[in-house]
């Protein structure tokens, strides 16, 4: 048998995958044998399990959580307050006004309460605040219905309510580009000034969805170096490796290229022989998928268009990846 990812890795950092309902069937076994942490996909967002607002549906949620649990496996709760993916009845009134600030603070307090408190004591982590900062100019925060009505402090109150209703979890801010450093600044200066107001975050979540190209190890490095800085936990949240390049718009391949696959490979190596040398600010490493038969990729960003962007192929084999990741861990 292969070495297990998790006993690899096991004196750095947790070695987790994303994963739904279909995939605990699809992909039990990989999943079970190579990963000890697990994130749900979508399960726990918003509109899945709080649809209307006197109605929450967890079975979906339950199930990864009971999944974990038969597999001796840690779960990160994802996400509690994001600007997509919300329930619409959230900011509105019953005659489609939009609520006031202390309306929708006090929703958000018992959305949170509710959802943190079933779970309390099976999640080690949550990413409460998801993708708050903008990618645009100086612009800081995104625009957002959270942002409009209540103001800033959306951010610091969402971690108030998650520390209140499990004061051991830990408590991330979660985003994506966070290797660029225009938005690498911006997310440092964001977690600082909660960090500065004495707001109980702990962590910081680098979704590391990179490519063959992008970003550079360097500006990887930084923002690794940047972020640590602060005296917060770094979780590398929702890692894949896209076989395309932003800007390549091809549709026809049915399979990767050998090229694809032993860029692919060096990329893994180069990305693991960094967290490995950060593996004292970085303590849990999660993939967003476990194996190329199921990827948010396929028709992301080109509609019908397959990817490949893990370690295990569309038969959970793994690839070349995998094997250049297992070396770096016994380096």
């Amino acid at each position: 048998m292969n070495a297990k990812l998790h006993e690899a890795f096991q004196q750095h950092f947790l070695i987790g995958a994303a994963v739904n309902p279909r995939t605990i069937q699809a992909q039990r076994e990989l999943l079970a044998y190579h990963f000890n942490s697990i994130t749900a996909e979508n399960e726990m967002k918003f509109e899945r399990v709080h649809p209307t607002e006197d109605q929450y549906t967890f079975d979906a949620a339950d199930q990864l959580v009971a999944f974990a649990k038969s597999n001796g496996m840690g779960v990160r709760g994802h996400t509690l307050v994001w600007h997509n993916q919300t329930s619409p009845w959230m900011f509105t009134n019953e005659d489609g006004s939009t609520v006031d600030r202390d309306t929708l603070l006090a929703r958000m307090k018992s959305h949170i309460e509710t959802v943190v408190s079933r779970y309390k004591g099976e999640i080690y982590a949550w990413d409460v605040v998801n993708e708050a900062v903008s990618d645009n100019g100086d612009e800081l925060l995104r625009p957002s219905k959270w942002l409009d009505i209540i103001g800033e402090d959306f951010i610091a109150k969402a971690f108030e309510y998650a520390h209140a209703a499990d004061p051991d979890a830990l408590l991330f801010y979660n985003d994506y580009n966070e290797s660029n450093p225009v938005k690498r600044e911006k997310i440092y200066t964001l977690v600082k000034s909660l960090l500065d107001k004495g707001v109980p975050i702990h962590g910081i979540g680098l979704q590391a969805h990179w490519s063959l190209y992008h970003p550079a190890i360097d500006e990887i490095r930084e923002a690794i170096e940047r972020y640590a800085s602060l005296g917060v936990k770094l979780h590398i949240t929702e890692l894949d490796v896209s076989v395309f390049q932003h800007e390549d718009r091809r549709t026809d391949l049915v399979a990767p290229t050998e090229e694809m696959l032993a860029l692919q490979a060096e990329r893994y190596k180069q990305f693991f022989q960094v967290l490995k040398e950060y593996s004292e600010h970085i303590t849990s490493v999660t993939f967003w998928g476990a194996a190329d038969d199921y990827t948010w990729l396929d028709g992301f960003p080109v509609r019908g268009r397959k990817n490949w962007p893990f370690l295990f192929d569309t038969a959970h084999q793994p690839k070349q990846s995998y094997w250049n990741v297992l070396e770096v861990a016994g380096s």
